[in-house]
């Protein structure tokens, strides 16, 4: 579906410093409590993998929130700045586009353009859908987000074509 990885990292980054907190405090746990679990070499392996994988995740949700602030610095002003309002600030379309001097057609036209060159960039630093999918993979709570919005995409393929057939 259309640009739905940019749909999701730009909603998902303002959760992702919070997430990446919550991942040291899980680590910081884990590293208190691993006296009291780990009876023996195979708890003491058993704890250090936990660690190490919760340190994979946060090193990921880092990375990626570096990477949505490099596109966004790399791309036009004014399409960084609608994406920034829409996803971020969740700001409703008439404001935006009103804020902006914009009539709403050519607010949604101008969203577009942004999330394909959002969308071009991340493919041109080695980031094309697959990658994503398999870089984030895990990240259940981003994949939740990423197929509500194809989910929405899809809805809105079928009635764009039942609107077609009827006419």
């Amino acid at each position: 579906m259309k640009n739905t990885w940019t749909k999701t990292i730009m909603s998902v980054y303002r959760y992702l410093e919070r997430v990446a907190g919550a991942i040291d405090k899980l680590v910081d746990r884990q590293a208190l409590n691993s006296y009291y679990s780990s009876c023996g070499k195979s708890g003491i392996l058993e704890v250090a993998n936990e660690i190490i994988e919760l340190t994979e995740r946060k090193v990921k949700l880092i990375n990626l929130k570096v990477l949505t602030e490099n596109a966004l610095d790399n791309i036009d002003e004014l399409y960084a700045q609608l994406l920034i309002e829409k996803y971020i600030d969740s700001d409703k379309c008439e404001k935006i586009a009103e804020r902006h001097n914009l009539t709403l057609r050519t607010y949604f036209r101008r969203v577009e353009e942004a999330e394909e060159k959002f969308t071009s960039f991340l493919a041109k630093k080695g980031f094309n859908n697959d990658k994503l999918n398999d870089y984030l993979g895990k990240e259940t709570w981003i994949i939740d987000m990423y197929e509500s919005f194809n989910k929405k995409e899809e809805i809105k393929f079928i009635e764009e074509n039942e609107m077609v057939e009827n006419f």
